[in-house]
């Protein structure tokens, strides 16, 4: 029995007007389980509608009422998390284990988005004259375009629903058309809490026919996007062109630094979890090990062993501690990553290769001897391989660590308080993991440097990018 994945548009679920679908596969069997509908410029266009008249109404309901109904909506999440969770893993393959916690972390931020909310306030200036006040108002922004991965399709479209939602504004989402049930879910579970219906949208379609419509439209006033470095310097170029602010949060390629003076097998430990959750397939995921010489062999034996040890297997299973990549381009382009390091004279230590014939399956994969010039270690990886790199020279090493254009994620593990505190000073990343791994938490904002982004995400701040001030002159 195959499902059917529908447009979300006024609080209706509905096909495209012009039909076209495409199918929906479990990576871990390669099997078609959907379709899922595709938006025609008619249908955007009736999205685009609604979100004005949503916007209108749910601008209108108090921020404490907007508050309430977010954290409702978390509650209605948290209560279905068995059903939920099953069908995060079978769209995008990650242990139920970890479709748990994402669901759960998405829960957190729609109740933190309503808890920001309550704390809606403006502020009074006294004028230099007598009389005269200077009165500071923040609005929502307007109607919101975001556009959403598929690596944490429920968790990543959360950050912006809790914040475009709380602030005041209706939002368009378009997920990836390969996980589109995780987003719909999230959607009913805000419109079952009391979401206005024309507030909410779930589109799916030709990423590039959505994108310029959304953003070129009138009626959007407000871009956020996370994903890949180049498709965000697309998109952001395009809202530059008609004037519209953007929230980015893209690519990262992490560099470990893991001293002398930490206990070499432990710390492997903690890494190897932190690499191989999601198969890898997460942007704050380590992705350079810098490890310090005195300590590289031992490291690289323990994380060897226990990467080499991983089950990988369908996500359903509740033995499966590493699921299927994503789909067919993942398993594609790391393999090609392995081969071209190999060719230039990496050893494989682990993996290096597909798992059976069935599903989007690779195996665990460490490499070491890998050369300067190997694309791995300047494109993002985004999947399950880990080169380790031995260094004894940390201001060589520093300079390689942030060498590249990405500034999202980084670690260090010391336990010298000094040694410490000069590595985090010296990382030009937006986020730093010491001694331990990340997990971007609501209370906190999170977002990259350089070239991985514009502005930040949760924390106190989260609902920032979706209001604007007024500045009302009262004399």
């Amino acid at each position: 029995m195959t499902s059917m994945f529908q447009l979300l548009i006024d609080g209706t679920s509905r096909e495209g007007s012009e039909g076209k679908t495409v199918p929906v596969v479990n990576p871990a069997t390669g099997e078609t389980f959907g379709d899922v509908a595709y938006a025609s410029a008619r249908d955007l266009d009736e999205a685009l509608s609604a979100a004005t008249r949503g916007l209108m109404s749910w601008q209108a309901v108090p921020p404490w009422e907007r508050g309430r109904i977010l954290k409702d909506a978390a509650r209605r999440l948290r209560d279905d998390i068995d059903r939920i969770a099953h069908v995060i893993t079978r769209e995008q393959g990650k242990p139920l284990a970890e479709a748990r916690v994402e669901i759960e972390r998405s829960a957190d931020f729609l109740e933190w988005g309503g808890e920001e909310a309550r704390r809606i306030a403006g502020r009074i200036v006294p004028g230099r004259a007598p009389g005269q006040r200077i009165e500071i108002q923040p609005h929502p922004i307007g109607v919101v375009a975001a556009f959403t991965p598929w690596n944490f399709s429920m968790a990543l479209a959360a950050k912006k629903f809790a914040g475009a939602l709380g602030a005041g504004c209706s939002i368009i989402c378009k997920p990836s058309q390969e996980t589109p049930g995780s987003v719909i879910e999230m959607a009913r579970a805000l419109l079952a809490a009391g979401v206005h219906p024309a507030a909410i949208a779930v589109v799916f379609g030709e990423a590039d026919q959505v994108s310029t419509q959304l953003i070129h439209a009138p009626e959007v006033a407000k871009i956020t996007f996370t994903g890949s470095i180049p498709i965000g310097k697309r998109l952001a170029a395009a809202a530059g062109a008609v004037m519209k602010p953007v929230t980015m949060e893209l690519g990262g390629h992490a560099p470990v630094i893991v001293c002398g003076d930490v206990d070499p097998e432990a710390t492997a430990e903690l890494l190897v979890e932190a690499k191989f959750m999601n198969a890898g397939q997460i942007c704050l995921c380590p992705s350079r090990f810098f490890v310090e010489a005195s300590i590289a062999e031992r490291f690289t034996a323990r994380f060897v062993e226990l990467a080499a040890a991983l089950r990988v297997g369908d996500g359903a299973d509740p033995e499966t501690q590493m699921g299927p990549l994503a789909n067919e381009r993942r398993v594609a382009a790391i393999a090609g990553l392995v081969e071209d390091a190999r060719t230039r004279g990496a050893t494989i230590l682990t993996g290096g290769r597909r798992i059976g014939e069935r599903g989007n399956f690779y195996a665990p994969t460490v490499l070491t001897d890998v050369p300067p010039d190997a694309a791995i270690l300047h494109e993002e990886p985004f999947g399950p391989v880990a080169p380790i790199l031995p260094f004894t020279d940390e201001a060589a090493m520093l300079a390689q660590a942030n060498g590249l254009e990405f500034g999202l994620s980084s670690y260090v593990f010391t336990r010298d308080e000094a040694r410490l505190r000069r590595l985090v000073d010296a990382l030009r990343y937006g986020v730093v993991g010491v001694n331990g791994g990340l997990t971007h938490q609501p209370e906190a904002p999170l977002g990259g440097w350089k070239e991985s982004g514009i502005d930040t995400e949760g924390g106190i701040e989260i609902l920032d990018p979706y209001q604007i001030t007024k500045h009302v002159n009262l004399q």
